[in-house]
């Protein structure tokens, strides 16, 4: 008498992550996708730039920090300016 073959299920499929956007819309001139971040992690920093009306605002980041967080930095800054 053999013994009965396991029925393995297959493994379950990963969701696909989206890549974060690395242009956004500008807060001053509301063009869409016009800032452009450059993350520098040599120097820990951070700096977003308009390409249309050239405002510009630059922050500190960490190991952790991405685009996306940058963007969100300036926005908060402009808020907390007006």
């Amino acid at each position: 008498m053999g013994r009965r073959k396991s029925k393995r299920k297959p493994p379950p499929k990963r969701k696909a992550t989206e890549a974060l956007d690395q242009q956004f819309n500008c807060p001053f001139c509301n063009h869409e996708k016009s800032c452009e971040v450059k993350m520098d992690r040599a120097r820990n920093t951070a700096r977003i730039q308009c390409r249309v009306c050239l405002e510009d605002f630059q922050t500190t980041t960490n190991v952790l920090s991405e685009p996306i967080d940058v963007y969100n930095d300036w926005v908060d800054a402009c808020e907390s300016a007006n």
